[in-house]
């Protein structure tokens, strides 16, 4: 795995547990969730930025905000008993799908 996908995955994982921590900060008025929301959003645009000097940014932010909102619904439903509905899963089946269109048959990453 090149480099860049590992920058990727953390810079995705960062996100996810920045954006989950988000309703338990309580408004920012949460001390522990509050340095999660703001570490992992530093966490995630440092990696990110490391990302688009290799990929293009089109597909670099396609692939993260993707992963992200599937990711981020998976946690939701495990950790704030948010349960999506058939219409959101079909949703996100799309995006997965549009994230696999994206890297096996698009020339726009240039690999």
């Amino acid at each position: 795995m090149p480099k860049v996908y590992l920058y990727l995955a953390i810079a995705i994982v960062a996100e996810v547990i920045a954006t989950s921590a988000l309703k338990a900060s309580d408004n920012f008025s949460k001390m522990l969730p509050s340095i999660l929301v703001i570490g992992g959003y530093g966490v995630a645009f440092n990696y990110l930025s490391l990302v688009v000097k290799e990929l293009p940014v089109g597909m670099t932010y396609a692939i993260w905000s993707g992963a992200g909102i599937v990711l981020v619904a998976l946690v939701s439903m495990a950790v704030y008993r948010q349960i999506p509905d058939l219409a959101a899963w079909a949703g996100m089946g799309l995006i997965i799908a549009g994230i696999i269109v994206l890297n096996l048959f698009s020339n726009m990453g240039g690999h």
